[in-house]
C-alpha cells in the first residue's frame, strides 16, 4: 500500500456525500454529482438527464422523487423517527402523507430487522406506491397504543433521472470501463465508497502518460441507470469495451472480493484474478449466481459486456449491509486505499499485458545483451529462471497473465522483464495477429 494519500482523500469525499438524500432520481443525486465534479474539475464529466416515462429496454424511467421532511410522532408528541437524523428512516420513494392513525393501522407502514434488533433497515419501493418508516425492532416493540402522526413531505412527479460519464481517451479506441452508482442514501460502504473510488481512478488515469487504452467511467443509479446507459450505448460498448469493472462496497478493510462474470472467462476476470492473487494472501471469489449489483445488467444475455464486480466485503454478505450500521465508522482511509491500490494495479496490468514472440531462433544469448551475469552458477541460474521461462513461453500464443500462471511468476515482474526484452529487440508484439 503506497501511503494513504488517496485513501484519505476518498474518505473525505465519502463524508461530504454521506448525508445527502440520494435515490434513483432527484435533487440529492444532482447535488452528489456537483460535489464529485468539484473533485475532478479538470476532467470532462458529462451529465445526462433522462425524462420520466422514457422506455429503456424492458423498463421505464419512473417519476422523479424528492423528499425534504419525514417524521413520525407518538401519542405523547415525542418523535419516534426523524429523517433529519438519518435518511434511512423514510422508505425510499414514499408518497406524501400527513395522517393521524392508531398503532394497528400504522404497523403496516413500519419496517425493522428481526435478526438485528438495534439496527434499522434501508428499504425502498421504486415502482409501487407506498409510504413508510424504518426503525429498530426495539423501537417497534416499545410503541404504545394510541394515535400517531405520520408526516412525509415528498413529491413524486414527472422529472428526470441523472447519470454521468467520463471518457479519457488513449492511443486506442479499445476501452477499459469502470462503473458505480449514486442512488443509495446515507450508507458509507454501499454506496459512498464506489463513487469515491471511481473519482480517484479518474485522477490517476488522467495523469498516466501514453495511455494505451481509452477509459470510460460511468456513474448512474443502480439497475435503472445501468439499463438506461446500455439502451443508449450498447453497440459502442460491445465493439470497444475489452474489460469492465463494477465498483461497490469498496471502503471497509476486512477482505477483497471478486464476483465473476457469467462464465468466469472474460478478460476482466483474468485481470482482476491476476492482481488479487499477487496483491493479497487471500480473497473471496463468488460465482455469477451470487451477483447482485450492476454486473447483472452488463452481463445479461445479449448485452455481454465483459464485466466483473469488485468489492471489499461483498454486498449481501457483510452484516451491516443495507442497515443503519453501514456508516462512516465502517469504512476507513486504509480500506479505500487498498481498493484504489488493487484497481490501479489492474489498470497498470491492462496497459502492459500483451502477447509477445521471441525474435531469435533458438534460445537467445542473454549475457552479451547484459540481461544475465556472464558467469553461471547455481545461484545465478535461479535468479534468471523467470527471464528464461518467460522467453520459453513467448511464442505468440500467451499473454503475460497466462505465462505468469504457467510459470508461477508475478505478472508485474514479467512486465518489467518484457520491457527489457523489447528494448533490446528480443521481443516483438503479436497482439494484432
Amino acid at each position: 500500500m503506497e501511503g494513504l494519500m488517496e485513501g484519505n482523500r476518498m474518505y473525505d469525499l465519502c463524508k461530504r456525500i454521506y448525508p445527502l438524500n440520494r435515490s434513483i432520481t432527484g435533487d440529492g443525486v444532482r447535488q452528489t454529482f456537483r460535489i464529485l465534479q468539484q473533485e475532478i474539475s479538470d476532467i470532462p464529466f458529462e451529465m445526462h438527464e433522462v425524462p420520466s416515462g422514457e422506455k429503456v429496454l424492458d423498463w421505464t424511467v419512473p417519476d422523479e422523487w424528492n423528499c425534504d421532511e419525514a417524521y413520525l410522532t407518538g401519542p405523547d408528541g415525542e418523535k419516534i423517527v426523524d429523517m433529519k437524523d438519518r435518511n434511512l428512516h423514510v422508505l425510499g420513494y414514499s408518497v406524501p402523507v400527513d395522517e393521524y392513525m392508531d398503532l394497528e393501522d400504522l404497523k403496516e407502514h413500519l419496517y425493522y430487522l428481526k435478526d438485528q434488533p438495534d439496527l434499522f433497515p434501508y428499504v425502498t419501493s421504486y415502482y409501487s406506491k407506498r409510504w413508510g418508516f424504518s426503525l429498530t425492532q426495539r423501537q417497534y416493540e416499545a410503541l404504545k397504543p394510541g394515535t400517531y402522526h405520520a408526516v412525509i413531505r415528498s413529491t413524486l412527479s414527472p422529472g428526470s433521472m441523472t447519470y454521468g460519464e467520463i471518457l479519457i481517451p488513449g492511443q486506442s479506441s479499445d476501452e477499459i470501463m469502470f462503473s458505480s452508482y449514486t442512488c443509495h442514501p446515507s450508507m458509507a460502504n454501499n454506496e459512498c465508497s464506489g463513487p469515491a473510488l471511481l473519482v480517484a481512478l479518474a485522477r490517476f488515469i488522467k495523469d498516466m502518460e501514453n495511455r494505451r487504452y481509452s477509459y470510460r467511467l460511468i456513474l448512474a443509479p443502480e439497475t435503472i441507470g445501468a439499463i438506461t446507459y446500455i439502451s443508449r450505448n450498447l453497440e459502442h460498448l460491445q465493439k470497444h469495451v475489452k474489460a469492465a469493472f463494477n465498483l461497490t462496497c469498496v471502503g471497509d478493510d476486512r477482505t477483497y472480493s471478486l464476483v465473476h462474470s457469467r462464465y468466469a472467462d472474460t478478460y476482466a476476470d483474468r485481470l482482476l484474478m491476476s492482481v488479487l492473487s499477487s496483491h493479497t494472501e487471500s480473497f473471496d471469489e463468488y460465482p455469477y449466481t451470487k451477483r447482485g449489483s450492476d454486473e447483472r445488467q452488463y452481463q445479461a444475455p445479449g448485452v455481454d459486456i465483459p464485466m466483473v464486480c469488485f468489492c471489499r466485503s461483498k454486498y449481501h454478505v457483510y452484516p451491516e449491509y443495507h442497515t443503519s450500521a453501514d456508516d462512516l465508522d465502517l469504512i476507513s482511509p486504509e480500506g479505500l486505499q487498498g481498493s484504489f491500490d488493487v484497481m490501479k494495479k489492474v489498470i497498470e496490468l491492462a496497459e502492459v499485458n500483451r502477447k509477445y514472440r521471441v525474435t531469435t531462433l533458438g534460445e537467445p544469448q542473454l549475457g552479451k545483451r547484459g540481461l544475465v551475469p556472464t558467469m553461471s552458477s547455481k545461484e545465478t541460474y535461479q535468479e534468471t529462471l523467470a527471464l528464461k521461462d518467460l522467453l520459453a513461453y513467448a511464442d505468440g500464443r500467451n499473454d503475460l497473465i497466462e505465462i505468469g500462471r504457467i510459470i508461477g511468476q508475478d505478472v508485474s515482474l514479467l512486465a518489467r522483464l518484457s520491457k527489457k526484452l523489447l528494448d533490446c529487440g528480443l521481443f516483438e508484439v503479436v497482439d494484432d495477429e
